[in-house]
């Protein structure tokens, strides 16, 4: 499902001594949180104009250290964790009880035990994942690899093809078949061109992580290496054909509708008949994202060794399964994944990874119990206020705007007063009777909730969209906007401080949850999302001379966003994070402008010592303050299509004018824009 993400990391947590812990039973009489702003926080020796992100979080900065086993710190991860201690209660009060088989006790429980017991795991070496090497062995050239690559999806295993179930972007009522480029291991294809040292350098650790991988299996050092610098050739190779991360942006150079029969001649010597019957695919239509990967892949395996493509795939089989194998496996996935490239120190607790994953795997069944104990009516009610409130003041917003035609003005309202609004969690729960789970067979479990999710997802193929599903679990901490449903989304788990507080003050509340709600809103119409209908189809609904002053003013902002700059000389891709920042910038005004029809926006009272002008801005940027280890914000510059935290406060307000007002910022000031340079979009 193709969702926006609100961030794919984590966000910042408020460390205010008198905050009470949230993780309680909501059925107990919880104190009352009085205090919801963290004045110590602060640097007041930084002028507010000159970086309003460390004036209001400085001093946090310079005091939060890092923890070990995180990559980064702050309001996301702090929740996060949070919330994990929370399931984790659930998981350890169930799984000591003899709960009936079959029941959601029983298998959220028993995954729990399973995904913990690592003596079990380490006994096993990998035992568990030898039959799937032994087909990939008994491969004997490349038609085989294919027909293999097919068959292992519905244990999800699959590979090179890319392939799931989802909407078709312009029929958003029908799923349709996708299949998108794949078939690298490191983060994008940048890491297999970049010539800068820490490239270089991650491209080396990369060739030593496959050959410990091999060599784990009993394969000697020389030959191990040989595999390894086999694999990274070939993924090197299969990287060109990938388009980069900012051309997987545009929604129309990505949708590419096919007639089986016609794609096929691009690609003569992939079988798609034979793939599509092994995979239960009965579609005479697929949507083809990037074909250019295809028609390389074609190539690519042909003139490619079959014993190269073997250990490539050998080498994915062990690397996808070593979470689940052996202590030796477990370790070197972690060095390499989280140590190198994310800066992690050390391993999370493992009660903690076996929380996560069930969470992931079984996340409906564990939902059920979470929102029951943790999530309260009084809370979704709340929320929904806000949601209501802040779509007024975006209606009064686009209303207004002085560069858009009445006709456009007219369909965005429409798609506006469409959207579908899902707060906390699910109204119905999904079913997992088929998924079986033991106790004691962790990868067997995984396997188990693999099928389900396969036989799940194949049997929507051709079908009605269910536009009841959700693509998060409650415990989730993020939010999202679903283009093809044309919903915003906002599950359980962030909807408490430091993002919402039902007994917060509005400058609070609005200036955090409230840029939230608009940022996804805002999502709706941003570079991506502005091309899809109110119906969720991929349909040009804006006049031309209205399209081109929206690309106009979001040029203003790429340009404002290039120069942003981390780790020294790193500059933030303005184009990669576009769609973020508009949604950034859009948020916070529509926030700022709900919040100023409450009683406390309308007045001049102030809490803290701080105006309710000031305390909502600086709600606004301590919700988002986070610090990520170098190694991480590094890999987010390439990957992620936000901007680094401090730039998600500082390039908004800088474009707000409310701000220059309550921060009485002046020309001189280092973030001071004059008029004619702020960004103007919604």
């Amino acid at each position: 499902m193709k969702l926006t993400n609100l961030m794919w990391a984590a966000l910042p947590v408020l460390l205010v001594s008198s905050c009470t812990n949230k993780s309680k039973d909501a059925s107990e009489d919880v104190p009352k949180r009085t205090v919801f702003f963290d004045k110590a926080g602060m640097d007041t020796t930084v002028k507010p104009g000159d970086n309003f992100f460390l004036y209001a979080n400085g001093k946090w900065m310079k005091d939060t250290k890092i923890p070990p086993s995180q990559t980064g710190w702050g309001s996301f991860y702090t929740l996060d964790d949070d919330n994990v201690k929370d399931l984790h209660k659930i998981l350890e009060d169930v799984s000591s009880k003899d709960n009936t088989a079959g029941s959601v006790e029983q298998k959220v429980g028993d995954m729990y035990k399973s995904g913990i017991d690592t003596a079990a795991m380490d006994k096993l070496g990998y035992e568990p994942v030898k039959p799937l090497l032994a087909k990939i062995n008994a491969v004997k050239n490349y038609k085989e690899l294919m027909s293999l690559s097919a068959d292992l999806y519905k244990d999800g295993d699959g590979f090179l093809l890319g392939f799931y179930i989802s909407p078709d972007d312009k029929i958003s009522t029908k799923n349709a078949a996708h299949f998108d480029q794949v078939g690298l291991n490191l983060p994008n294809r940048d890491y297999y061109f970049k010539t800068d040292s820490a490239s270089k350098k991650i491209r080396a650790e990369y060739v030593k992580y496959i050959a410990k991988l091999f060599t784990l299996t009993g394969v000697d050092t020389a030959t191990a290496s040989k595999k390894a610098a086999g694999i990274l050739k070939l993924e090197t190779a299969i990287a060109q054909s990938h388009l980069t991360p900012t051309e997987l942006r545009d929604p129309v150079k990505n949708y590419n509708k096919f007639a089986v029969a016609d794609f096929q001649k691009q690609v003569p010597d992939i079988d798609l008949a034979d793939a599509f019957k092994r995979m239960e695919l009965k579609t005479d239509t697929i949507l083809v994202g990037q074909p250019a990967y295809f028609k390389a892949l074609d190539g690519l395996l042909k003139t490619q060794p079959i014993d190269v493509w073997k250990d490539k795939v050998t080498f994915g089989a062990l690397s996808d399964a070593s979470s689940s194998l052996s202590k030796d496996f477990r370790d070197a996935n972690f060095n390499f994944y989280n140590k190198l490239l994310s800066g992690q120190k050390q391993q999370k607790d493992r009660w903690k990874l076996a929380v996560n994953a069930v969470d992931g795997g079984l996340g409906e069944l564990l939902g059920q119990l979470y929102v029951e104990k943790y999530f309260t009516p009084e809370a979704k009610k709340r929320m929904l206020e806000l949601v209501n409130n802040l779509q007024s003041a975006y209606k009064d917003r686009i209303e207004k705007l002085d560069w858009m035609s009445p006709e456009t003005k007219k369909r965005a309202l429409e798609k506006l007063a469409a959207f579908t609004k899902k707060i906390g969690y699910p109204d119905k729960w999904k079913k997992y009777d088929d998924v079986e789970i033991s106790k004691d067979a962790y990868y067997a479990n995984l396997q188990s909730i693999a099928r389900h999710n396969y036989k799940e997802m194949i049997k929507k193929e051709g079908k009605p969209v269910d536009k009841t599903e959700w693509g998060m679990t409650p415990p989730t901490v993020n939010a999202y906007y679903n283009p093809a449903f044309n919903e915003v989304v906002f599950p359980a788990g962030i909807l408490q401080f430091p993002f919402f507080d039902k007994d917060a003050d509005d400058a609070i509340n609005y200036g955090a949850i409230g840029a939230v709600i608009g940022h996804e809103m805002t999502h709706g119409f941003d570079d991506q999302g502005r091309q899809y209908d109110k119906d969720g189809n991929l349909k040009d609904w804006w006049i031309t001379t209205d399209a081109d002053k929206f690309k106009t003013r979001v040029q203003v902002m790429i340009n404002q966003y290039n120069q942003f700059t981390v780790l020294n000389d790193l500059h933030v891709n303005g184009s990669l994070t576009q769609g973020e920042n508009l949604a950034d910038n859009g948020g916070l005004a529509i926030a700022y402008q709900a919040f100023k029809s409450t009683p406390e926006g309308k007045s001049d009272t102030k809490i803290d010592g701080f105006t309710p002008d000031q305390r909502f801005f600086l709600s606004f940027a301590q919700v988002w303050r986070l610090k990520n280890s170098d190694e991480t914000m590094r890999m987010r510059i390439s990957v992620d299509p936000h901007s680094p935290e401090m730039y998600r406060v500082n390039g908004p307000v800088s474009n707000t004018p409310a701000w220059y007002k309550a921060f009485n910022i002046q020309p001189g000031d280092k973030m001071y824009r004059p008029d004619a340079e702020r960004v103007k979009v919604w």
